[in-house]
């Protein structure tokens, strides 16, 4: 009365027959649910790299009248008849705000070309 055990099979999950197949790049132009949780994510992310880099500009640009209350000398400093708070606003704020600028640009496309393989990965 000895059964013979049933013989073993080996179960791959990426094989697997009759799954369907989730097509992002659909999801995201028909606009469904998965393809408006890609697109949010895409949003939050870009969103959040705005928030945080204009909150570190607006720290320098706060710094800079905070350095010159503290040092008062700084404050009075003239360069070619000029105060030197007003070189530093006028004209060293400007490769800040650029330098701001294209972080964010290549931080943002970065999240684009991250979405972009989610969304054409077709495995």
């Amino acid at each position: 009365m000895s059964e013979q055990p049933a013989a073993r099979e080996r179960v791959v999950l990426s094989q697997r027959r009759g799954a369907r197949m989730v097509r992002t790049r659909v999801e995201v132009q028909e606009q469904t649910e998965v393809g408006d949780a890609l697109v949010r994510g895409l949003v939050r992310a870009q969103l959040g790299l705005a928030l945080r880099l204009s909150l570190g500009v607006i720290a320098v640009i706060v710094a800079i009248p905070l350095v010159g209350l503290l040092f008062p000398g700084l404050a009075t400093a003239t360069v070619l008849g000029i105060r030197a708070n007003w070189i530093v606003l006028g004209v060293a704020l400007y490769p800040l705000l650029y330098v701001a600028a294209r972080i964010y640009v290549r931080f943002s496309e970065q999240a684009e070309r991250d979405f972009m393989g989610v969304v054409d990965d077709d495995s």
